[in-house]
C-alpha cells in the first residue's frame, strides 16, 4: 500500500493501516521531516517527491505492479492523479483528502484495470473501534502531537501550525487549564 501525504491525516492512516499487516507501507511526501516521522511510525519505505519520481519509485518497489491500495491524504489534484498512476490492477484508490477543486479521473487509463475508488470524510463510524485500540495501547495518538499552547497563546498556535513545514508541526494542542 502507499499513502500519499505524510501530514497528520496520512500519518494517522499509517498508524491504523498497520492493523491490517500489509506487506509494505510506502509513504509519499515532499517534506523530509514528515517522512522521517513516517519511518519512526512504521512506514517500510519513504519516497521524497522532491528527490525522486514517485511513480518510478513505487513501480521499482512493487516489481512494476503498483500498490494494492493507494490512499490519497492531501486533497489536491496532483496527489489524486498520483494515486491513479500507482494503483495496481484490481486495486483500490481510497480518497480521504478534502478536495477544494476538481481532480481529473483518468478513465482512459483506468477503465480496463478493475480499479475501485472510495471516498470518505471523517465521521463517527470508526470512533468506537479507535477508542478501543487507544485503550488497549495499540495506538498512541499522542505521537501526533508536536506542540502544546495555552489558550492565551492561540495566535502563536495558529502561527506554528500555519508554518508547519518550518516548525515541524503535526498536531497542535491548545490547552484550556
Amino acid at each position: 500500500m502507499a499513502i500519499v501525504g505524510a501530514g497528520p491525516i496520512g500519518l494517522a492512516v499509517l498508524l491504523t493501516a498497520q492493523f491490517y499487516s500489509p506487506a509494505q507501507i510506502l509513504m509519499i511526501d515532499r517534506d523530509p521531516n514528515r517522512l522521517e516521522v513516517a519511518r519512526r511510525f512504521g512506514a517500510t519505505g519513504c519516497i521524497d517527491i522532491g528527490r525522486a519520481d514517485p511513480v518510478a519509485e513505487v513501480m521499482k518497489l512493487t516489481e512494476q505492479t503498483g500498490v494494492d491500495c493507494a490512499i490519497e491524504a492531501v486533497g489536491i489534484p496532483a496527489t489524486f492523479e498520483l494515486c491513479e498512476a500507482i494503483v495496481a490492477p484490481g486495486g483500490v484508490i481510497a480518497n480521504v483528502g478534502v478536495h477544494g477543486v476538481k481532480a481529473d479521473l483518468h478513465l482512459e487509463k483506468l477503465w480496463d484495470r478493475n480499479i475501485a475508488i472510495t471516498t470518505r470524510l471523517v465521521d463517527t463510524v470508526s470512533t468506537p473501534m479507535l477508542l478501543k485500540t487507544v485503550r488497549a495501547g495499540r495506538i498512541d495518538p499522542a505521537k501526533l502531537i508536536t506542540h502544546r499552547f495555552q489558550l492565551s497563546d492561540v495566535v502563536g498556535a495558529y502561527d506554528t501550525f500555519g508554518r508547519a513545514a518550518e516548525t515541524h508541526a503535526l498536531k497542535v494542542i491548545i490547552e484550556v487549564a
